[in-house]
């Protein structure tokens, strides 16, 4: 995973580019696509301990005839939570390799958020033998905000070691902008040691304009994978920031930015699946997805390609990796078509590990290693009850297929004295319970845009405490969808009528399962399944309400501390008329 550095790695790269040593093998006969030049050329390439050495003639060990097949560079996501997949490290690599993603920036902060340095420790020691490179970016903020109660806390202090291993390569998105805009304290020791260490400061900064964006920049922040529309990226990329254009699960904003992409910004771009769940990336794909995408609506595909290899290298400081080139790691991906790259072969460190969409046998190793998460809720004490204390309600409302919401008001649903869910009108209580301290603090609220007209839905994936959230027609069915979740040690649960429909064991930190990616994308189809049948129609209400929780995104949101105006980073009551 790492490039050869020491003396005599590199004099047996010399040897063999120069012809003096057989190389290990020769791709021939295939279009190689030079992201430096923007061109297609025919090249034989010559691969020797993993490394490009040259192109050519020349001893090779092994010959492979790509009979007119193109060749790219592997592709990198410049941004993703390996734990939204809710695939151990190990089944992850299985399962993007054969889409041709070939290494990835990951940012560990989900998991972070649960167990600490523990945790950041479990996802470096499980990454370490992948043939998937996997580098990191150091969390930035464990918890996300002081509006809610995270499993762990992490100052600059229990980072710097971090920040000193070869494979942490950024601190990550710093979601904390209110923080380091008022100059707070731990924010901006946090800033300075990752500059200290010369890593790259990746951003978060969802609508930030103006002078309150000059002020998150000047902190040395470089990149932002925020953005939602045309106006906010050209801004953004106009005062120098490198813009990460996202197509997740949750989120997807890659046909509204494309546009952006042109001879004098593509270069300032690159992609990021951010979070992406198994039915997703076994469905369409990983990064390859993007770019297919991307070429069918318009892009030039060279374009598409570098926003997916040269440009997410270059920034993140990865200069053995990103282009296909002397010096270069040899992870190389194969199709037929340039106009819709399919992936046939998948190459990593010159290994052939995937062929036509599956990997290899014993290219992957399944980890032993552990992570569980006890799930510390006194089920007995929970309460979800919200007394009326006026006639009309603060609501989150769900935008589709984006993790920011809105902040509607409406007139409350009231029985027996007691504010109450309201089918009719798509008005459904949300709660989030604390699960890492046996606190049992619940904080509770109302939300639209789920549609459920029965049952109800519960998770311990909930950004970026993951606490345990939960949005439902009846306390009852809430109450049975929490307790399902704490029994299942962590996970996804759908109730209907007291009874359990669906459900998912995450017992890895109550954020990923041990089984193969099949077994967790079937199961995650029987819960979305279950989902429609209770009246959701979001394509994904899991992965929207784990957004529900997230306090640093606009403009409403729920933690265990209560209702949250984002703008405002407070807790706002329930009832407008308690303001």
């Amino acid at each position: 995973m790492l490039p050869h550095t020491d003396s005599k790695s590199i004099a047996r790269l010399i040897q063999a580019a120069r012809g003096d040593r057989p190389a290990d093998l020769r791709l021939c006969n295939g279009r190689l696509v030079n992201v430096y030049l923007g061109s297609v050329e025919q090249k034989d390439i010559v691969v020797a301990d993993g490394m490009i050495v040259g192109f050519g003639d020349g001893p090779a060990r092994e010959s492979v005839d790509l009979k007119g097949c193109f060749v790219a560079p592997g592709f990198i996501d410049s941004h993703v939570h390996l734990e939204s997949a809710m695939l151990a490290p190990s089944e992850f690599a299985r399962t993007v390799l054969p889409c041709g993603t070939t290494a990835v920036v990951a940012d560990p902060h989900e998991i972070a958020n649960v167990l600490g340095t523990a945790g950041i420790d479990y996802m470096l020691q499980a990454t370490e033998d992948l043939p998937l490179g996997v580098w990191f970016s150091l969390p930035s903020c464990v918890p996300a905000s002081s509006l809610e109660t995270a499993g762990a806390a992490l100052e600059a202090g229990d980072m710097v070691p971090y920040l000193r291993h070869p494979r942490v390569v950024a601190l990550a998105e710093m979601m904390d902008f209110h923080g380091l805009i008022h100059e707070d304290a731990k924010v901006l020791a946090k800033i300075e040691a990752a500059r200290m260490a010369g890593k790259r400061l990746d951003g978060h900064a969802p609508g930030l304009t103006g002078r309150m964006l000059h002020a998150y920049l000047v902190s040395g922040i470089g990149s932002d994978h925020e953005c939602t529309t045309m106006t906010e990226a050209r801004e953004k990329m106009a005062a120098g920031m490198v813009i990460m254009v996202r197509q997740g699960s949750a989120a997807r904003n890659q046909d509204a930015l494309i546009p952006l992409a042109d001879a004098s910004t593509s270069r300032r771009m690159m992609w990021c699946s951010d979070d992406c769940h198994p039915h997703d990336l076994l469905s369409r794909g990983h990064i390859d997805h993007l770019v297919r995408r991307a070429i069918g609506g318009g892009m030039d595909p060279i374009t598409a390609i570098q926003m997916a290899t040269l440009n997410p290298a270059e920034y993140f400081r990865l200069d053995h990796l990103g282009a296909i080139a002397p010096g270069k790691r040899a992870d190389l991906v194969i199709f037929d078509d340039l106009n819709h790259p399919v992936i046939r072969q998948v190459y990593a460190a010159g290994r052939r590990v995937a062929d036509r969409g599956a990997i290899r046998p014993g290219m992957v190793e399944k980890a032993s290693l552990s992570a569980p998460a006890a799930m510390k809720v006194p089920l007995d004490a929970l309460d979800f009850k919200v007394p009326a204390q006026g006639s009309v309600l603060r609501v989150i409302e769900v935008v589709r297929d984006q993790i920011v919401t809105r902040a509607a008001v409406m007139d409350a649903a009231v029985a027996e004295g007691m504010a109450v869910s309201d089918v009719g009108r798509d008005l459904l209580k949300i709660v989030v319970v604390e699960r890492h301290r046996f606190t049992g603090q619940t904080g509770i609220g109302f939300i639209r845009g789920f549609g459920l007209k029965q049952g109800a839905l519960a998770s311990s994936v909930a950004h970026d405490a993951h606490n345990i959230v939960a949005v439902g027609v009846s306390d009852e069915d809430i109450r049975r969808a929490v307790e399902t979740v704490v029994k299942l040690g962590g996970g996804l649960a759908a109730v209907a009528q007291g009874r359990v429909q669906a459900a998912l064991p995450l017992p890895i930190a109550g954020l990923m399962s041990d089984q193969p990616a099949a077994v967790v994308g079937h199961r995650l189809d029987e819960l979305l399944a279950a989902a429609r049948r209770m009246g959701s129609s979001l394509p994904d209400p899991f992965m929207a309400l784990s957004f529900m929780a997230l306090p640093v995104v606009p403009a409403l949101k729920i933690t265990d501390h209560g209702l949250v105006d984002v703008a405002a980073a407070k807790v706002v009551h329930l009832f407008c008329e308690n303001h």
